[in-house]
Protein backbone atom coordinates (compact mmCIF):
# COMPACT_ATOMS: atom_id res chain seq x y z
CA UNK A 1 0.00 0.00 0.00
CA UNK A 2 2.53 2.91 -0.94
CA UNK A 3 -0.41 5.30 -1.68
CA UNK A 4 -1.43 4.78 2.14
CA UNK A 5 -0.75 7.65 4.60
CA UNK A 6 -1.47 6.47 8.18
CA UNK A 7 -3.28 8.93 10.45
CA UNK A 8 -1.29 9.36 13.72
CA UNK A 9 -0.90 10.69 16.67
CA UNK A 10 1.18 13.95 15.86
CA UNK A 11 -2.15 14.63 13.06
CA UNK A 12 -4.35 14.21 15.24
CA UNK A 13 -2.74 16.45 18.27
CA UNK A 14 -2.16 19.32 15.54
CA UNK A 15 -6.08 19.08 14.45
CA UNK A 16 -7.42 18.44 18.15
CA UNK A 17 -8.82 21.72 20.25
CA UNK A 18 -8.50 20.20 23.76
CA UNK A 19 -10.58 21.90 26.30
CA UNK A 20 -10.80 21.36 29.82
CA UNK A 21 -13.49 18.96 31.39
CA UNK A 22 -13.92 17.76 27.70
CA UNK A 23 -13.07 14.55 25.56
CA UNK A 24 -13.30 15.10 22.27
CA UNK A 25 -13.80 11.89 19.45
CA UNK A 26 -10.07 12.61 18.48
CA UNK A 27 -9.00 11.20 21.91
CA UNK A 28 -10.26 8.18 21.70
CA UNK A 29 -10.58 7.29 18.03
CA UNK A 30 -7.78 3.91 17.22
CA UNK A 31 -4.83 4.55 14.97
CA UNK A 32 -2.52 2.09 13.26
CA UNK A 33 1.37 2.02 14.34
CA UNK A 34 2.69 0.96 11.12
CA UNK A 35 1.73 0.03 7.46
CA UNK A 36 2.05 -3.82 7.34
CA UNK A 37 -0.54 -6.52 6.36
CA UNK A 38 -3.55 -3.87 6.53
CA UNK A 39 -5.68 -6.95 6.41
CA UNK A 40 -4.14 -8.64 9.33
CA UNK A 41 -4.18 -5.86 11.55
CA UNK A 42 -7.89 -5.11 10.76
CA UNK A 43 -8.79 -8.62 11.51
CA UNK A 44 -7.58 -8.31 14.89
CA UNK A 45 -8.22 -4.97 15.79
CA UNK A 46 -11.38 -4.49 18.23
CA UNK A 47 -13.33 -1.80 16.10
CA UNK A 48 -16.11 -1.84 13.71
CA UNK A 49 -15.57 1.35 11.15
CA UNK A 50 -12.44 2.08 9.34
CA UNK A 51 -12.60 5.72 8.19
CA UNK A 52 -10.76 6.80 4.90
CA UNK A 53 -9.81 9.37 2.76
CA UNK A 54 -9.69 9.89 -1.08
CA UNK A 55 -7.96 13.63 -1.52
CA UNK A 56 -8.41 13.58 -5.26
CA UNK A 57 -10.65 15.11 -8.14
CA UNK A 58 -9.18 13.59 -11.09
CA UNK A 59 -12.35 12.25 -11.67
CA UNK A 60 -14.31 15.36 -11.54
CA UNK A 61 -11.99 17.17 -14.01
CA UNK A 62 -12.30 14.00 -16.81
CA UNK A 63 -15.71 14.52 -16.34
CA UNK A 64 -15.44 18.20 -17.34
CA UNK A 65 -16.83 18.82 -13.57
CA UNK A 66 -15.68 22.14 -11.20
CA UNK A 67 -13.08 20.96 -8.94
CA UNK A 68 -12.33 21.21 -5.37
CA UNK A 69 -13.22 17.67 -3.81
CA UNK A 70 -9.88 16.95 -3.19
CA UNK A 71 -9.52 19.54 0.18
CA UNK A 72 -12.29 17.89 1.94
CA UNK A 73 -10.53 14.61 3.61
CA UNK A 74 -8.83 17.35 6.10
CA UNK A 75 -11.51 19.92 6.77
CA UNK A 76 -13.47 16.85 7.25
CA UNK A 77 -11.10 15.38 9.94
CA UNK A 78 -10.08 18.79 11.61
CA UNK A 79 -13.88 18.91 12.69
CA UNK A 80 -14.61 15.07 13.55
CA UNK A 81 -11.89 14.91 15.45
CA UNK A 82 -13.16 17.97 17.65
CA UNK A 83 -16.78 16.67 18.22
CA UNK A 84 -17.54 15.18 21.99
CA UNK A 85 -17.10 11.79 22.71
CA UNK A 86 -19.74 10.34 24.65
CA UNK A 87 -22.37 7.51 24.31
CA UNK A 88 -23.70 8.55 20.84
CA UNK A 89 -20.57 9.38 19.06
CA UNK A 90 -18.61 5.50 19.66
CA UNK A 91 -15.26 6.91 19.18
CA UNK A 92 -13.64 3.64 20.58
CA UNK A 93 -15.49 1.62 17.54
CA UNK A 94 -13.72 3.42 15.24
CA UNK A 95 -9.84 3.70 13.73
CA UNK A 96 -9.26 6.67 11.54
CA UNK A 97 -7.10 4.88 9.09
CA UNK A 98 -5.59 7.11 6.94
CA UNK A 99 -5.54 8.91 3.31
CA UNK A 100 -4.14 7.76 0.11
CA UNK A 101 -1.91 10.13 -1.20
CA UNK A 102 -2.57 10.87 -4.93
CA UNK A 103 -0.51 14.29 -4.92
CA UNK A 104 1.39 13.15 -7.95
CA UNK A 105 -1.47 12.26 -9.82
CA UNK A 106 -2.61 16.06 -9.09
CA UNK A 107 0.45 17.17 -9.63
CA UNK A 108 0.03 15.39 -13.37
CA UNK A 109 -3.32 17.13 -13.62
CA UNK A 110 -2.21 20.49 -12.89
CA UNK A 111 -0.70 20.46 -16.21
CA UNK A 112 -3.81 19.19 -18.74
CA UNK A 113 -6.29 21.39 -20.40
CA UNK A 114 -10.02 20.24 -20.01
CA UNK A 115 -10.63 21.90 -23.52
CA UNK A 116 -7.65 19.26 -25.23
CA UNK A 117 -9.52 15.90 -25.82
CA UNK A 118 -5.96 14.14 -24.91
CA UNK A 119 -5.81 15.54 -21.70
CA UNK A 120 -8.85 14.40 -20.83
CA UNK A 121 -7.78 10.69 -21.99
CA UNK A 122 -4.92 11.33 -20.09
CA UNK A 123 -7.21 12.24 -16.85
CA UNK A 124 -9.20 9.31 -17.23
CA UNK A 125 -6.39 6.50 -17.59
CA UNK A 126 -5.07 8.51 -14.10
CA UNK A 127 -8.85 7.27 -12.80
CA UNK A 128 -7.98 4.12 -13.52
CA UNK A 129 -4.85 3.86 -11.43
CA UNK A 130 -6.48 5.31 -9.40
CA UNK A 131 -9.32 2.72 -9.44
CA UNK A 132 -6.85 -0.23 -8.44
CA UNK A 133 -5.40 1.70 -5.06
CA UNK A 134 -9.13 2.77 -3.91
CA UNK A 135 -10.68 -1.33 -4.76
CA UNK A 136 -7.55 -2.98 -3.10
CA UNK A 137 -8.13 -0.84 0.52
CA UNK A 138 -11.77 -1.25 -0.04
CA UNK A 139 -11.30 -5.06 -0.57
CA UNK A 140 -8.70 -5.33 2.51
CA UNK A 141 -11.28 -3.64 5.19
CA UNK A 142 -14.26 -5.57 3.97
CA UNK A 143 -12.69 -8.74 4.08
CA UNK A 144 -11.37 -8.00 7.52
CA UNK A 145 -14.92 -7.64 8.99
CA UNK A 146 -15.19 -3.83 9.06
CA UNK A 147 -17.36 -1.43 7.36
CA UNK A 148 -15.64 1.25 5.47
CA UNK A 149 -16.58 4.88 6.02
CA UNK A 150 -14.98 6.72 2.61
CA UNK A 151 -14.66 10.23 2.29
CA UNK A 152 -13.93 12.16 -1.17
CA UNK A 153 -13.26 12.67 -3.54
CA UNK A 154 -14.56 12.44 -6.96
CA UNK A 155 -18.19 10.10 -7.47
CA UNK A 156 -15.45 7.76 -9.69
CA UNK A 157 -14.60 6.36 -6.48
CA UNK A 158 -17.81 4.75 -6.37
CA UNK A 159 -16.39 2.29 -8.36
CA UNK A 160 -13.42 1.20 -6.56
CA UNK A 161 -16.15 0.78 -3.50
CA UNK A 162 -17.84 -1.44 -5.31
CA UNK A 163 -15.46 -3.80 -6.58
CA UNK A 164 -13.25 -3.74 -3.75
CA UNK A 165 -17.00 -5.13 -1.65
CA UNK A 166 -17.46 -6.94 -4.44
CA UNK A 167 -14.13 -9.36 -4.44
CA UNK A 168 -13.94 -9.41 -0.36
CA UNK A 169 -17.42 -10.69 -0.43
CA UNK A 170 -17.31 -13.17 -3.43
CA UNK A 171 -20.17 -12.21 -4.51
CA UNK A 172 -21.73 -8.81 -6.77
CA UNK A 173 -23.12 -6.57 -4.54
CA UNK A 174 -25.93 -3.67 -4.28
CA UNK A 175 -25.92 0.41 -4.07
CA UNK A 176 -28.29 3.06 -3.17
CA UNK A 177 -27.18 6.67 -4.64
CA UNK A 178 -28.49 9.53 -3.12
CA UNK A 179 -27.46 11.87 -6.33
CA UNK A 180 -28.53 14.66 -8.51
CA UNK A 181 -27.32 12.58 -11.25
CA UNK A 182 -27.17 8.31 -12.15
CA UNK A 183 -23.48 8.29 -12.46
CA UNK A 184 -24.81 5.86 -15.48
CA UNK A 185 -22.84 7.45 -18.25
CA UNK A 186 -21.28 5.49 -20.94
CA UNK A 187 -17.92 3.29 -21.12
CA UNK A 188 -15.81 6.29 -22.60
CA UNK A 189 -13.03 6.38 -20.17
CA UNK A 190 -12.98 6.63 -16.38
CA UNK A 191 -14.42 9.22 -14.52
CA UNK A 192 -16.83 10.57 -12.03
CA UNK A 193 -19.99 10.19 -14.07
CA UNK A 194 -19.97 6.59 -15.03
CA UNK A 195 -18.65 4.44 -11.75
CA UNK A 196 -21.70 2.67 -11.47
CA UNK A 197 -22.09 1.67 -15.21
CA UNK A 198 -18.38 0.45 -15.63
CA UNK A 199 -19.29 -1.69 -11.89
CA UNK A 200 -22.18 -3.05 -13.46
CA UNK A 201 -20.92 -4.40 -16.85
CA UNK A 202 -18.40 -5.57 -15.06
CA UNK A 203 -20.03 -7.48 -12.51
CA UNK A 204 -19.46 -5.93 -9.24
CA UNK A 205 -22.83 -4.34 -9.17
CA UNK A 206 -25.94 -5.88 -9.25
CA UNK A 207 -29.06 -4.06 -8.16
CA UNK A 208 -28.81 -0.54 -7.96
CA UNK A 209 -31.05 2.39 -6.47
CA UNK A 210 -30.55 6.13 -7.65
CA UNK A 211 -32.65 8.51 -5.26
CA UNK A 212 -33.82 12.02 -6.19
CA UNK A 213 -32.45 11.96 -9.98
CA UNK A 214 -32.93 15.35 -10.93
CA UNK A 215 -35.10 15.53 -13.82
CA UNK A 216 -33.24 18.73 -15.61
CA UNK A 217 -30.18 16.95 -15.81
CA UNK A 218 -31.13 13.15 -16.77
CA UNK A 219 -30.71 12.39 -20.62
CA UNK A 220 -32.79 10.81 -22.86
CA UNK A 221 -30.17 8.35 -23.28
CA UNK A 222 -29.55 7.89 -19.64
CA UNK A 223 -33.04 7.30 -18.94
CA UNK A 224 -33.80 4.69 -21.71
CA UNK A 225 -30.85 2.84 -19.97
CA UNK A 226 -32.29 2.81 -16.25
CA UNK A 227 -35.92 2.61 -17.76
CA UNK A 228 -34.53 -0.69 -19.23
CA UNK A 229 -32.86 -2.54 -17.02
CA UNK A 230 -34.22 -4.76 -14.93
CA UNK A 231 -31.77 -4.24 -12.09
CA UNK A 232 -32.02 -0.33 -11.77
CA UNK A 233 -34.52 1.70 -10.01
CA UNK A 234 -34.91 5.39 -9.48
CA UNK A 235 -36.87 8.22 -8.38
CA UNK A 236 -36.78 11.91 -9.34
CA UNK A 237 -36.64 14.32 -7.10
CA UNK A 238 -39.24 16.56 -8.83
CA UNK A 239 -41.61 13.48 -8.19
CA UNK A 240 -40.93 13.41 -4.56
CA UNK A 241 -40.78 16.92 -3.32
CA UNK A 242 -42.26 19.39 -6.09
CA UNK A 243 -45.19 17.75 -7.56
CA UNK A 244 -45.13 15.29 -4.36
CA UNK A 245 -46.07 12.12 -6.62
CA UNK A 246 -43.87 10.12 -4.52
CA UNK A 247 -44.15 10.16 -0.87
CA UNK A 248 -40.33 10.06 0.94
CA UNK A 249 -40.67 7.36 3.62
CA UNK A 250 -42.91 4.92 0.64
CA UNK A 251 -39.86 5.54 -1.76
CA UNK A 252 -37.32 4.90 1.27
CA UNK A 253 -38.89 1.65 1.82
CA UNK A 254 -39.12 0.82 -2.11
CA UNK A 255 -35.54 1.05 -2.22
CA UNK A 256 -35.01 -1.05 0.40
CA UNK A 257 -36.81 -3.46 -0.71
CA UNK A 258 -34.97 -3.64 -4.09
CA UNK A 259 -31.65 -3.23 -2.61
CA UNK A 260 -31.30 -4.40 1.46
CA UNK A 261 -31.50 -8.01 0.60
CA UNK A 262 -28.02 -8.55 -0.17
CA UNK A 263 -24.58 -6.80 0.96
CA UNK A 264 -25.10 -3.50 -0.43
CA UNK A 265 -23.10 0.33 -0.51
CA UNK A 266 -24.65 3.58 0.47
CA UNK A 267 -23.21 6.16 -1.65
CA UNK A 268 -24.16 9.96 -1.11
CA UNK A 269 -23.17 12.43 -3.58
CA UNK A 270 -22.96 16.13 -2.25
CA UNK A 271 -24.47 17.49 -5.58
CA UNK A 272 -27.79 16.27 -4.23
CA UNK A 273 -28.19 18.73 -0.97
CA UNK A 274 -29.26 21.85 -1.27
CA UNK A 275 -26.60 24.75 -0.99
CA UNK A 276 -24.27 22.71 0.31
CA UNK A 277 -20.84 23.25 -1.53
CA UNK A 278 -20.12 20.76 -3.95
CA UNK A 279 -18.76 19.72 -7.88
CA UNK A 280 -22.20 20.40 -8.95
CA UNK A 281 -23.45 22.76 -6.25
CA UNK A 282 -27.67 22.94 -6.43
CA UNK A 283 -30.02 25.33 -5.26
CA UNK A 284 -32.55 23.20 -5.43
CA UNK A 285 -32.27 19.51 -3.35
CA UNK A 286 -32.98 17.31 -0.40
CA UNK A 287 -32.28 19.15 2.66
CA UNK A 288 -29.44 18.19 5.12
CA UNK A 289 -32.15 17.05 7.75
CA UNK A 290 -33.96 14.61 5.28
CA UNK A 291 -30.48 13.37 3.80
CA UNK A 292 -29.68 12.08 7.14
CA UNK A 293 -32.84 10.53 7.46
CA UNK A 294 -31.73 8.68 4.52
CA UNK A 295 -28.57 7.61 5.59
CA UNK A 296 -30.34 6.23 9.29
CA UNK A 297 -32.98 4.38 7.39
CA UNK A 298 -30.30 2.25 5.47
CA UNK A 299 -27.33 2.34 7.52
CA UNK A 300 -29.53 0.65 10.36
CA UNK A 301 -29.79 -2.52 7.48
CA UNK A 302 -27.09 -5.66 8.41
CA UNK A 303 -26.40 -5.91 4.98
CA UNK A 304 -24.83 -2.22 4.31
CA UNK A 305 -21.22 -2.58 3.77
CA UNK A 306 -20.01 0.85 3.49
CA UNK A 307 -20.86 4.53 3.41
CA UNK A 308 -19.07 6.82 0.56
CA UNK A 309 -19.63 10.53 0.74
CA UNK A 310 -18.39 12.38 -2.12
CA UNK A 311 -18.52 15.18 -4.44
CA UNK A 312 -18.05 17.77 -1.50
CA UNK A 313 -15.86 20.66 -1.56
CA UNK A 314 -14.85 23.00 1.08
CA UNK A 315 -12.78 25.14 -1.65
CA UNK A 316 -16.13 27.06 -2.00
CA UNK A 317 -18.29 30.03 -0.37
CA UNK A 318 -19.84 28.13 2.90
CA UNK A 319 -17.19 25.59 2.02
CA UNK A 320 -16.48 25.86 5.97
CA UNK A 321 -19.56 24.05 6.80
CA UNK A 322 -18.90 21.07 4.36
CA UNK A 323 -16.46 19.53 7.28
CA UNK A 324 -19.40 19.64 9.95
CA UNK A 325 -21.93 18.56 7.24
CA UNK A 326 -19.94 14.72 6.36
CA UNK A 327 -19.22 14.61 10.26
CA UNK A 328 -22.74 14.52 10.96
CA UNK A 329 -23.25 12.11 8.58
CA UNK A 330 -20.33 10.11 9.67
CA UNK A 331 -21.47 10.15 12.56
CA UNK A 332 -25.34 8.92 11.74
CA UNK A 333 -23.94 6.18 9.88
CA UNK A 334 -21.71 4.89 13.15
CA UNK A 335 -25.12 6.01 15.70
CA UNK A 336 -27.45 3.34 12.86
CA UNK A 337 -25.07 0.34 11.79
CA UNK A 338 -23.97 -0.09 15.96
CA UNK A 339 -27.58 -0.73 16.77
Amino acid sequence: MDKLVLFNTATCNKLLNKRLGESKFGQHVKMLPRVTNIYEQLLTLDVDFVIIGLPEDIGVFANYGQMGASKTWESTLSVLLNIQSNVYTKAERVLILGHLDFSSELETLNKLNASKKKDITKARNLVEKIDQYVSHLVYQIVLAGKKPIIIGGGHNNAYGNLKGASLALGRPVNAINLDAHSDFRSEEGRHSGNGFSYASAEGFLNHYFVFGLHENYSSKGILKTLNDSKNIKYNTFEALEIRNELKFRKELKRAALFICEAPFGIEIDCDAIENIASSAMTPSGFSVTKTRQFLHNFAIEENAVYLHLCEADTTKKKGALVGKLLTYLITDFIRAASN
